[in-house]
């Protein structure tokens, strides 16, 4: 499992995504993104990097927890299919070419664009920041838009809620250009189809609601898991029926075994299986669909050394990429 010494041709369009390294990954986190990634691979030249520095903006507090963070995310990245032979596996922190263009690209956005940046207006609304805002937090779309430039990435894989950072990357990609010339391609969304996955309690899968289930589960983990999960509040006896448009668990059945998604609303609505019966049902092929991540990550587990490898393989290939993009972006600017 060590990197190759060559890789195969790659298509000359270019995805960016990341995620901040926050440990173990759910099943939100693989249908939202990571199962979009590994089909990517196929279509795009795909840089996917650990965006560590970005934790820093609302948990500088935890930036101790990081490196461990890091390898268990990259476990998971590669336990679901990211290909180190398609794929760059990077560490955001070890290319220092984003720092710098986040600097140009600070220049080029007003205080009051981003502030009224819908998604900063949550994060300060859902993490009770009130007036603590720090000057990184406010700044980390622009940090996200030179993540994505650095490459001059052509695509972006996104949930709903990241549209409005993507689209001020596209404004900034268009006033450097305006300004200095052609350096930067305007980045698309590639919106995912289960942008908000439901946690066992209904809500949206997330750590902070302890209603996860992670992709490296065991099998007796997913069925602990899924016994008290969120059904149909109304279907209070076996023979009552139900409404699987409300349960969570059927949204699973449409994810994780569609051929049978159908013969279960309809036996779900007809009172002919109950929920106990449904969840341990849903189990089973839940597994089954996880099973081969599981193995494949072990292995990669039992080998730290060429995770250690492929993650230094895919640091120099991005910043050889971010580097030549700073090139350009330098000799456009007069600066530097």
């Amino acid at each position: 499992m060590t990197p190759a010494a060559s890789h195969p041709p790659q298509p000359s369009r270019i995805v960016l995504s990341g995620a901040r390294p926050t440990g173990r990954l759910h099943w939100g986190n693989y249908t939202g993104a990571l199962e979009n990634w590994v089909q990517l691979q196929g279509s795009y030249r795909c840089f996917f990097m650990v965006a560590d520095w970005h934790v820093l903006t609302t948990a500088l507090d935890r930036a101790a927890d990081i490196p461990a963070n890091t390898r268990e995310m990259v476990l998971d990245w590669l336990g679901a299919g990211l290909d180190p032979d398609r794929s760059v596996l990077f560490v955001q922190s070890q290319i220092k070419e984003h720092a710098e263009l986040y600097l140009l690209l600070a220049m080029l956005v007003s205080m009051g664009r981003l502030e009224r940046n819908p998604t900063f207006k949550e994060q300060i609304r859902d993490l009770n920041l009130g007036g603590e805002i720090s000057y990184g937090h406010l700044g980390y779309p622009v940090l996200q838009a030179a993540d994505i430039l650095a490459y001059r990435a052509h695509a972006v894989p996104v949930g709903e809620d990241q549209v409005p950072h993507l689209e001020l990357t596209r404004e900034m990609a268009r006033r450097f250009n305006h300004l200095f010339g052609e350096v930067f391609p305007e980045p698309e969304a590639l919106l995912t189809k289960f942008p908000r996955f439901p946690g066992t309690d209904g809500k949206r899968m997330s750590k902070s609601l302890g209603n996860t289930i992670e992709i490296a589960a065991s099998p007796q983990e997913i069925r602990d898991r899924l016994k008290p999960a969120f059904t149909d509040p109304a279907r209070l006896r076996r023979n009552d029926p139900g409404h699987p448009e409300v349960c969570g668990i059927y949204t699973y059945w449409q994810k994780f075994a569609p051929a049978e998604a159908a013969q279960t609303a309809s036996e779900c609505r007809g009172a002919q299986r109950g929920c106990v019966d449904c969840k341990r049902m849903l189990a089973d092929h839940a597994i089954a669909v996880f099973a081969p991540l599981r193995e494949r990550r072990a292995r990669y587990e039992n080998d730290p050394a060429s995770v250690a490898d492929i993650v230094a393989a895919g640091c120099t290939a991005a910043r050889a990429a971010a580097a030549a993009t700073m090139e350009h972006a330098r000799a456009a600017i007069h600066v530097g």
